[in-house]
């Protein structure tokens, strides 16, 4: 199974700010349920970065609360792991547990965001496969279905 078979949920998770937007708008847009990552954008549309509710806390300890005009930009991770649409879901898992990574941006080939994929998903999906898996060797083993 690749990301394309989860890519309708991924897209219903993607949250995008523009590089130049306030800290304050990505701390507004995480504290909405369901949002744990937000995905940073340039003019261009292309991904510059993410925001996680990590990076929002880290920075306005340096600010003194609400108070904070940082950009966004300025506090963003820009080393982001990515997947894309055509990204076997095991090798897509394989790097969120090695990184311990809850959600990653899924990009298309020109890097633009499609969306954000929940590790839930990804398990959700390879625990159907497996289960398919096993339904049809169990059919085969005791040659149900076949004539």
């Amino acid at each position: 199974m690749f990301v394309n078979g989860v890519l309708a949920a991924a897209r219903t998770r993607m949250v995008t700010l523009t590089d130049s937007a306030a800290l304050l708008e990505a701390a507004k847009l995480l504290g909405e349920p369901g949002t744990d990552l937000v995905v940073v954008c340039g003019s261009d549309g292309l991904l510059a970065g993410v925001v996680t509710s990590s990076n929002v806390v880290e920075q306005m300890g340096r600010c003194q609360g609400c108070g904070c005009t940082t950009a966004a930009a300025f506090v963003m991770t820009r080393d982001v792991v990515v997947c894309h649409p055509g990204d076997p879901l095991d090798e897509v898992w394989s790097r969120m547990k090695a990184r311990g990574l809850k959600n990653l941006p899924v990009l298309d080939e020109a890097r633009r965001p499609l969306g954000v994929l929940n590790a839930r998903d990804v398990l959700q999906a390879l625990l159907l496969e497996v289960e398919n898996e096993e339904t049809l060797l169990r059919d085969y083993v005791m040659n149900t279905g076949y004539r």
